[in-house]
Formats: C-alpha cells, structure tokens, sequence
C-alpha cells in the first residue's frame, strides 16, 4: 500500500496544474525537478521513437521535395498523429520547388579509365545528352582560381577543398559554378563536404548568378578529389566525361504538418518545436531530418500520454522543403503570427547524443532557460550557451521570438550528411530517446511558465 500510495503521489499528484510562481530561476527548478524526471523516465523507457524512425524512413525513403515519396509520407504521419490523439493535425498547402536529377555520371579517361562515384548538386543545370568531355583544373580555394584565371578556359574546375567547418568549407557547393563560370571553365565539381569519406558523394543544394552563364555543378568523392589532384601534380592530363540529365520542373504543391496539444489556460500562446520532414534524394534522410521530426513528435505524443498539459499550446511542425528553399519555412511565419510565438526549438542537427541547446533570446530569457537546462543535467543534456536556432525558425526569429536549436554529438553528422549513408541503423534508440527527453523538458517548461519569456 505504501510503495502504491508513493507511486501515485509521483506519477498523478505532480500532473495537476501548477501554482502560478514567479519567473525566478530557483522556483523553476523546484517546481519542475518531479516533472523533468517523470517525462526523463517515461522517454527513455523503451524504443517506441526509434521503431517509429524505421517505419517511416524503411516506408517512405528519401523524401525530396516534389516526389510521391515526400507527400505519401506525410499522408502516413497525418494518420499516425491522429491516431495518437493530438490535437488540430493538418497539412498546411506551400508550393516547393521540384528539381530531377535524372540519369548522371563522370568518367575519368585520362590518363586511365575510372568511373566515379558522384551527385549532381540540387538546382544544377544538366550537360548535353552527349555529356561535357573536357581537361580538369584543379584549385584549391576561389583564391587559387582567380589567380590561374587564364587556365580555367574550357576546362572543368575542381574545387579540391578540405573541410575545416561547414560553414566555411559548403561556399564551394553554393558558389562554386558561379565562380569558375566567371573564368570560363564549363562544368565545375566540389570535393563532397565531409571530413571523413568511403567513397561517397555528398549531394546539396548550389546557386546560379542571372549574369554569370550556368554550367553544370556536381560532387565527387573525397578520394577522387585527391586522386585527381595528385595526377595533377605529377604533371598528367586528367581528361573527365560528365554526364547529367539534371533538371528543374514547374513548382509543385507539399505540405508542413502541424499538431498540437492545446494549452490549458493560454492557448493562443504557442511554444513550437520540429524539423524537416523533406530530404535529399539519396539515402533515407534517416539523420537529417527525419529523426529530429521524429523526436518533436514524439516529445508531444510524450506529454499528452502523461497528461501533462501545460498552460500554453505545444505545436509540432514538421517543414518542408528546407532542403532546396525553405519554402515550408516561410509559409509558416508568413501564416501564424509570430507575437503569439513563445519559443521555437529546432532538431536539424542530428538526434546523436544531446548535450543541451544554444539559445538567442533577451539576456532575461536565456537565464531562465539556463535554469530549465539544469533539470536535464541528469541525462547531461543540460548546458545552454549563446547563439542558437535553425533554419526552419529563422523567419520567426527575425521577427522577433526567441529560438533554440537542439545541440548534439555533432562528431559523425557530415559523415553522413546529404549521402546514401543516411540511413536508420547510423542512429541509437538511446540517444534518439534522450532527444526525446531534452525537447519535452524544454518545450513544457517554457510552455507552462506563469509568464511567457521576457523578448
């Protein structure tokens, strides 16, 4: 009777609404501590997300924007919410851009034959049914280019660039047919932006300038790039055949998927969180982003099993077409309103093992998250730091509401990044499961603050 009377008191008494407290970072924790471990608990008790991941990448595939894939799934994740009891599910109508890939190769055939493994880069134009056969030229930075401006004439440029950051390292997939189209070159090729490599290309998205002519833009291998540029470097003329069927079609109607569970007390007053449930063509988009839309799904699922309502609506969205527009996104900001926004927390970095968020917000705010963070110290998720977000709550964030990106284990994310390797066996239901915990933690905590966060 003891051990039942001690249960209830843990697992009902701390579910009923919560005395208004002030917005004061110790009486957060005291009034949370119970909850935070009662939801920690219920996360992590079984693999329910991560069957749920493999269904839906096993099912589904890649999901890229404008293909049945994409749209069947969203049909299937529509019905699956529902099924889980949240609240006001829909699909919300944006127009994505659809692009084809279509039948692509590169031949070295000079100075031996080898066929490599490549992508063509998303919005690339195509060659020639015949293909582009052309000398290469090797550089290792824009740089380097501008400076063997006069050798780049007719040749196919390959950027053979090492990755330092993504931030720094990806300008050569966004700009590089801008760049060696300037010179003359006509195709280009990056080195796939990865630090780690098995022979396999990285697709992703690249940009045109209306007045630099369009030349056909692909990735090739880590090893290749350097097989290349040692060739190079010995003095050989390496001579490559390109051929890709790349091509863009008319926009095409997606959708973003929105449930909820709706506040008790304030709810018009919204805390949302999610991913992209878009992908790149290749792969199964398992790491990015089908996990961090699983992972937000699965923190509301989580709260409304437990009858935690708080008193603010928790909102999933699941966006679509971050990968080549970020049509989904704008849709979204330009639909709701964001002074109703409380907080956005994105999951578009992976769902490996979490260490905490990174947070932009008033200097107010960020200590009261500061102090929600200490209650997932526990599963050492815990630390917030400066400077966070997403791209999906990018257009809610500049106009004003605060934003949160869940921050992971990123050491084998761009291992894998925009490959055939994403896929679900990369992933660990552990760690998916503690995502779990660290998004429905923050989410209803900030959602049942007496007080919406200071802007």
């Amino acid at each position: 009777m003891l051990r039942f009377l001690a249960r209830w008191l843990f697992f009902g008494c701390v579910a009923l609404p919560l005395r208004a407290q002030p917005l004061d970072s110790a009486a957060i924790v005291g009034t949370y501590r119970l909850i935070a471990e009662r939801i920690i608990q219920e996360a992590t008790r079984d693999s329910f997300a991560y069957r749920r991941l493999a269904e839906l990448c096993d099912r589904f595939g890649p999901r890229f924007s404008g293909t049945e894939n994409l749209e069947r799934a969203i049909d299937w994740i529509l019905e699956q919410m529902r099924a889980d009891g949240l609240e006001n599910v829909r699909g919300e109508p944006v127009s994505v851009p659809r692009w084809v890939r279509g039948r692509e190769s590169i031949e070295m055939l000079e100075p031996r034959y080898r066929q490599l493994p490549m992508l063509g880069l998303g919005g690339s134009i195509g060659t020639p049914p015949e293909g582009i056969t052309a000398e290469v030229l090797v550089v290792g930075s824009f740089e380097e280019l501008r400076r063997r401006a006069s050798e780049a004439q007719g040749k196919i440029v390959l950027f053979n660039v090492p990755f330092t950051t993504y931030g720094e390292t990806v300008r050569y997939r966004t700009q590089g047919a801008i760049e060696a189209a300037r010179f003359g070159a006509v195709a280009s090729l990056i080195r796939s932006v990865t630090p780690f490599s098995m022979q396999t290309p990285h697709t992703g998205s690249m940009s045109y300038d209306p007045g630099v002519p369009r030349i056909p833009h692909a990735a090739i291998t880590v090893e290749d790039a350097e097989l290349i540029a040692r060739l190079q470097a010995r003095g050989e003329r390496v001579r490559l055949r390109l051929r890709m069927e790349a091509r863009t079609l008319p926009d095409t109607l997606s959708r973003n998927v929105i449930a909820e569970l709706v506040g008790r007390e304030k709810p018009d007053e919204v805390v949302v969180l999610g991913g992209h449930i878009d992908s790149w063509d290749v792969g199964q988009g398992a790491m990015d982003d089908a996990g961090g839309c699983v992972a937000a799904w699965e923190a509301v699922r989580l709260l409304k099993n437990l009858g935690l309502r708080p008193r603010r609506t928790i909102r999933v969205v699941l966006w679509t077409n971050e990968e080549n527009g970020l049509r989904g996104a704008t849709a979204y900001a330009a639909r709701h309103n964001p002074d109703q926004h409380v907080l956005a927390i994105e999951s578009d970095a992976g769902v490996f093992r979490p260490l905490g968020f990174g947070f932009s917000g008033s200097e107010e705010a960020y200590k009261l998250v500061r102090a929600i963070g200490t209650l997932l110290d526990p599963i050492g998720a815990g630390r917030i730091t400066r400077g966070g977000g997403g791209a999906d709550i990018g257009p809610l964030m500049r106009r004003g509401v605060p934003g949160m990106g869940l921050v992971v284990d990123g050491t084998r994310y761009f291992w894998y990044h925009h490959t055939e390797a994403d896929t679900v066996d990369k992933l660990d239901p552990g760690e998916l499961n503690l995502c779990v915990a660290a998004m429905a933690v923050m989410a209803y905590v900030v959602a049942d603050l007496p007080e919406p966060l200071p802007r």
